[in-house]
């Protein structure tokens, strides 16, 4: 500031003031520590900022296949089991797809490649067993009368021959069939020999032969036509070499044993969710697919004899004859009813039911007793339902 320039008196103090603490600063040496801690200061900050830089230069740009266009990977499209890890993971999708391939492709599988059983000697050993069975099966003669188990119009349970308390289950009368849950069991049409077959929700059909010999094993054979939920089972009494399986999958298969093939008779890329044959053709086949349609396959022409109908306005579970009325059908479905049938009007174009038995909540089955007098009906409700009378207008329900 020039010399010539007057100062108030408190600019002047504050000149005083500002050089009194510079001398201070210089005795106390606090300007060199102040340029130490700066430096360091910076040297911090410059190792963080590179630190930053470095994570994120290291990180994957990671994008989806989807937002890639490209398709989805075949192998984790069903999603991952949680209960494997590593290598077994790889190894049971691996599997699983291989399998998902076999038995989706419409061509014949031999039975030796489906059998998922131990040892392969036990596949032949099951088509020599039925091979060997009478053609022609030894028919019930009192098929044609209704055991009298309780009094329908009472409700009441009558005095009876069998003492029910001294029944008992056996271990040996116990076997795992099929892994997994079980979904549909049918006996086998033979006097000759008890032997079941059942239908888990993997797609196995398993086969059990409680007569069988020690030797033999435990009588247990397991095979693998399907990919899905095993949707029903039908057995012809008449060829018994011949079964019929549908599955969720889509497909119907024909298990030839005289063939020793799993065929595929019917496609569809909607679910099957029950089939049957009624008592006097065998050569038609009933069957129920996705939401209330039923159809009628001509099973010698390979091709359907009727078109699709809308039976129920939900899936039908289950389809059934009676045995002694062969014209009367009944479904159940999932819309909450039971409906009966006269398949005399099966060729009009409005095939109405004859009679509807509703239930709270979707029904699970419904099937004729042997003499046709009854129908029993189940549900989610956990009731029994049992109609009769001349059009079954009769009903009584019953805790499950």
């Amino acid at each position: 500031m020039a010399p010539s320039q007057k100062f108030t008196d408190y600019e002047r103090k504050r000149l005083e003031n500002i050089k009194r603490n510079e001398e201070m600063l210089v005795a106390f040496k606090i300007p060199s520590h102040v340029s130490d801690l700066s430096a360091a200061t910076a040297a911090v900050r410059m190792q963080k900022r590179s630190y930053n830089k470095r994570l994120k230069s290291e990180a994957p740009l990671r994008h989806s296949l989807r937002t890639r266009g490209k398709p989805p990977d075949p192998s984790t499209v069903g999603g991952l089991r949680h209960d494997l890890v590593g290598s077994k993971i790889r190894d049971k999708l691996s599997k699983e797809n291989s399998l998902s391939n076999l038995v989706r492709e419409p061509v014949p599988i031999n039975m030796k490649d489906a059998y998922r059983g131990v040892t392969t000697g036990s596949n032949q050993q099951l088509i020599e067993t039925i091979k060997s069975l009478s053609r022609k099966p030894k028919l019930d003669e009192k098929a044609d009368q209704e055991p009298n188990f309780c009094d329908v119009d009472k409700m009441t349970r009558p005095s009876c021959s069998v003492d029910m308390d001294s029944l008992r289950l056996e271990p040996e009368s116990i076997a795992q069939v099929v892994p997994g849950r079980i979904l549909n069991v049918k006996f086998f049409p033979a006097t000759e020999m008890k032997m079941v077959v059942a239908g888990n929700m993997h797609g196995n059909i398993g086969f059990w032969n409680a007569d069988s010999k020690e030797e033999d094993g435990e009588g247990l054979y397991v095979y693998q036509p399907h990919s899905g939920r095993v949707s029903g089972i039908v057995i012809e009494p008449f060829t018994r070499s011949k079964m019929i399986t549908s599955c969720y999958d889509g497909f119907i298969k024909l298990m030839d044993i005289e063939k020793e093939l799993f065929d595929s008779i019917y496609i569809s890329n909607s679910p099957i969710h029950a089939i049957c044959q009624s008592p006097d053709d065998r050569n038609s086949l009933y069957f129920a697919e996705g939401s209330g349609y039923f159809e009628i396959w001509d099973l010698r022409a390979g091709k359907s004899s009727s078109s699709s109908r809308k039976l129920h306005g939900n899936m039908i579970n289950s389809i059934d004859f009676n045995s002694e009325n062969i014209n009367t059908m009944a479904t159940s479905s999932s819309d909450k009813t039971v409906c009966i049938w006269d398949m005399r009007n099966a060729g009009s174009n409005k095939l109405k039911p004859l009679r509807t038995i509703h239930h709270k909540r979707p029904v699970h089955s419904a099937y004729f007793s042997r003499s046709g007098r009854l129908l029993a009906s189940t549900s989610y409700d956990d009731k029994i339902g049992l109609s009769s009378g001349a059009n079954y207008e009769d009903r009584h329900m019953g805790l499950g």
